[in-house]
């Protein structure tokens, strides 16, 4: 069943793990400590239900939605994420994918194709970055992002660099040598479908950062990158808005979970917010996003935009947080399991299977647009929502 045509995005996790090499599987599911955040952030779309209606209902549906002053065809991005060696052609073939199917993507900082490629494969690109070094390096990424044609920028805050897993960390070396070789050999032996592949594309994965850098320097590794960002100082909103006013396009601010920082990110001229717990790899123990949701985006109303990132797995998912208060939703996992099990066409299958669910699931409610949805569509059961940081 390699490769095809697939009906869920659980289909595409099978097959996903049929290629990748288990340590490599295992760093796309991750999340830290005992998991709690990680599985709250799909087991909490399955608390919410829906209120259908069976008369009356629109023969098409408009799925549009407009997100940092971008067009996309769906409400559903691809959020950035690092290091994507579930695949060859990594971010590019997820930008293509992106741009075939009319939405926008996210490039991480720590992506392993340069902006300047990704950009051009998929315009509506938005660059992210990590508040990792001196305000001048930071700078000059800014710049590299801007003159190569990126389209807004995301903040990335949610990380609290923990690093113990109650089941054990994937391994993950600073580079493919030999001894990197010795110690992944039984299992790339068990997954021969994923050495092909890069052995056909010229060689086996670089695990280097080529945005961390200005035109000219050498990318560095991704344990060099990651150091980098470590140790500096976490930033204060003094440094967020300094960093809000060297970019003069939108300017997403991406781990939202509270209230007051929610408002906040109003304050330092964001103008938009991702409810994420970084894919329950942030503090264990921070609720699931959409539980986070409503609250935040009664907050906030209509001085910015509100986006939930975390545990989308089908278009019904989209379609619950759109109605609680969101305007889109960003996806990671789901789209590199798309791209593990059938590269480029796994990741517009992917976005194929959610915009059916969210096609599906507006019918069912009786909504010509999803600009129609509101909270009364859905069934939230008591004490389900958490407002955290403050009240509505």
């Amino acid at each position: 069943m390699g490769g095809g045509w697939f009906e869920s995005v659980a289909e595409a996790r099978r097959r996903a793990e049929r290629v990748l090499p288990p340590s490599v599987a295992a760093a796309l599911v991750a999340g830290a400590e005992a998991g709690v955040s990680l599985a709250d952030n799909t087991a909490a779309f399955g608390a919410l239900g829906f209120a259908p209606r069976v008369a009356d209902k629109p023969a098409s549906r408009d799925l549009s939605v407009t997100v940092m002053g971008q067009t996309l065809s769906l409400p559903v991005l691809i959020s950035p994420v690092g290091v994507q060696a579930v695949h060859p052609d990594a971010e590019l073939a997820v930008a293509r994918a992106a741009a075939a199917r009319g939405t926008a993507m996210g490039l991480s900082s720590f992506g392993a194709k340069p902006v300047e490629e990704v950009v051009a494969a998929n315009p509506q690109t938005f660059f992210q970055i990590y508040w990792a070094g001196s305000r001048e390096r930071i700078e000059q990424r800014l710049e590299r992002a801007r003159a190569a044609g990126a389209v807004g920028l995301i903040v990335t805050l949610d990380w609290s660099f923990v690093h113990s897993r109650d089941r054990g960390s994937p391994f993950i070396p600073q580079r493919i040598d030999l001894a990197a070789v010795r110690r992944l050999a039984p299992e790339v032996a068990r997954r021969p479908r994923w050495l092909v592949r890069w052995l056909r594309s010229g060689g086996l994965p670089g695990l280097t950062v080529p945005n961390m850098t200005i035109p000219g320097e050498a990318p560095p590794g991704f344990f060099a990158a990651y150091g980098e960002w470590m140790q500096t100082p976490p930033p204060t909103w003094d440094d967020l808005a300094w960093l809000r006013s060297q970019w003069d396009g939108p300017c997403m601010i991406k781990g939202i979970v509270r209230i007051d920082d929610a408002k906040r990110a109003v304050d330092v001229g964001a103008t938009a917010i991702s409810v994420s717990n970084h894919g329950g790899n942030n503090l264990d123990g921070t609720p699931a996003t959409i539980r986070a949701l409503p609250a935040v985006a009664a907050a906030v109303g209509d001085s910015v935009e509100v986006l939930l990132d975390g545990g989308v797995r089908r278009g019904g998912d989209a379609v619950k947080a759109v109605a609680l208060g969101a305007r889109a939703v960003m996806i990671g996992r789901a789209a590199l399991w798309g791209l593990a099990a059938n590269g480029q066409a796994g990741v517009e299958n992917v976005l194929d299977v959610l915009r059916a669910g969210i096609d599906s699931a507006l019918l069912g409610l009786g909504r010509a647009a999803v600009a129609e949805l509101e909270p009364a569509d859905i069934v939230v059961p008591p004490g389900f929502a958490a407002a955290l940081g403050g009240e509505a």
